[in-house]
């Protein structure tokens, strides 16, 4: 019989307490992107809401979030936008500054990255507080687009991020929950 997708991604996710500070459960995902069966079926999930819809770029978080961004673009015959840390991308950019847990960052993307209109997908590997999730989807409706959902492989819902995502109106798809950070 085969695993359920939940089994299969509990297997191939490491948890590491205690990082990156004491009382944390960081959730790691290069064990799964390492396991080629588990890598491909959360791939394979992620895209199958959207597959035979017309889905114009994929917008993926920096650094995780390119990794599977990029394969449920290759897979949906999408474009691929990186959204980087400012001071990453070598082009004009617009840029969006979002508050963490110790202060303000700004990420930002090209701004010919998306046009007006185009119809894309967020993909990131985790939603917890939904800050980073929330400035991603600000600086892609700067530029006008049309954003049709946000995909994760994890979610912890006790913090919160799913809620604030769809408070802002953008549908939340996640493949697996964790109790706890």
């Amino acid at each position: 019989m085969k695993p359920s997708l939940e089994d299969t991604l509990l297997a191939a996710i490491r948890t590491i307490p205690d990082y990156p500070k004491p009382g944390i459960l960081f959730r790691d995902i290069t064990t799964l992107l390492g396991n080629a069966r588990a890598f491909r079926r959360a791939i394979d999930e992620l895209v199958h809401p959207y597959a035979g819809q017309k889905i114009d770029k994929i917008a993926g978080i920096e650094a995780r979030g390119f990794i599977l961004g990029g394969a449920v673009a290759h897979q949906l015959s999408a474009g691929f936008v990186p959204i980087r840390k400012k001071g990453k991308l070598p082009y004009e950019t617009v840029r969006v500054a979002y508050s963490l847990e110790y202060g303000l960052d700004e990420m930002e993307m090209h701004r010919d990255g998306v046009s007006p209109g185009e119809k894309v997908i967020l993909v990131d590997d985790l939603i917890a507080t939904g800050g980073t999730a929330a400035a991603a989807v600000e600086l892609l409706r700067q530029i006008g687009a049309d954003i049709l959902a946000a995909c994760f492989v994890i979610d912890l819902p006790d913090l919160g991020g799913r809620d604030k995502l769809e408070a802002l109106g953008v549908p939340v798809r996640t493949l697996i929950g964790f109790e706890g950070h």
